[in-house]
């Protein structure tokens, strides 16, 4: 009975908030020390940092870099955490981002302009995963459609830590719903409705950082506001930066199943 009430709270702070950190597990912090021990290898790695690095080479955004398997597992250490009573896992786990920032981030890139790096400071570079900027005028449309986000503390840093709008899933997703209507969601030039939305959440939601330890996880609505603040002077990382693992597995139900509220 305490582990169903547990649940319906966690389940409800989701629904409310679009964000929960779960409680610590020892198969999680077990998953994380196996996934740091990978990352340490692949983040010392001339070539995968020359594929990754960007903001000069302060951000390591690592997009598919961990090796986990089709399970989630790595190197023989299984995926299991409190999510499980939370969401339907999928089949296939796809191989984790493995996100690690460093000293001095966000520095600004030769190719970036000065709006958008005053936009990643000022405002954590806030985005929707899966609104992705496409052609020369880097329209927003939907291309990729999450059914969640999971994050996965590798080491323990109060650095850069992620951003996310409490309640900003629902405004941000009715605006969505609101400009698809019945039309196919990936060919729906979204740009103008999720920046205003977008702007809105701004105006009304005071951003909070969530700050979590090896041994929880960070479940985020993929409808949900987010970003990650800059790596302020004061603020302290283990020499290795501060490293996180992602999941965004793709929505079974596809981009309609991506547009609705649940």
């Amino acid at each position: 009975a305490e582990h169903a009430a547990q649940v319906a709270r966690l389940l409800n702070d989701l629904s409310t908030d679009g964000f929960v950190v779960l409680p610590a597990a020892q198969a999680v912090a077990d998953w994380a020390a196996a996934a740091h021990a990978a990352a340490m290898s692949i983040t010392s790695d001339p070539k995968q940092q020359a594929r990754h690095l960007r903001h000069g080479s302060s951000w390591f955004v690592g997009v598919d870099a961990l090796p986990n398997a089709a399970d989630g597992s790595i190197d023989g250490v299984a995926l299991r955490g409190p999510w499980t009573d939370l969401i339907d896992a999928p089949v296939l786990w796809h191989r984790a981002q493995l996100s690690v920032v460093y000293p001095g981030y966000p520095r600004q890139d030769p190719q970036e302009t000065d709006m958008a790096q005053r936009f990643r400071v000022n405002r954590f570079g806030a985005h929707v995963d899966g609104l992705l900027p496409i052609g020369p005028d880097r329209r927003r449309y939907l291309g990729e459609w999450h059914q969640f986000i999971l994050g996965l503390p590798l080491n323990v840093s109060d650095a850069a830590p992620l951003m996310v709008w409490p309640g900003s899933h629902h405004l941000l997703g009715d605006a969505l719903r609101a400009a698809i209507g019945q039309l196919d969601p990936t060919q729906v030039d979204l740009t103008q409705p999720y920046q205003a939305a977008r702007r809105s959440v701004f105006d009304h939601i005071a951003p909070v950082p969530v700050i979590v330890p090896p041994g929880q996880a960070i479940l985020l609505h993929r409808h949900l506001l987010h970003g990650v603040a800059p790596f302020a002077p004061d603020q302290a990382a283990p020499p290795e930066g501060r490293m996180i693992a992602y999941f965004r597995p793709l929505h079974a139900g596809g981009p309609h199943a991506w547009l609705r509220k649940d």
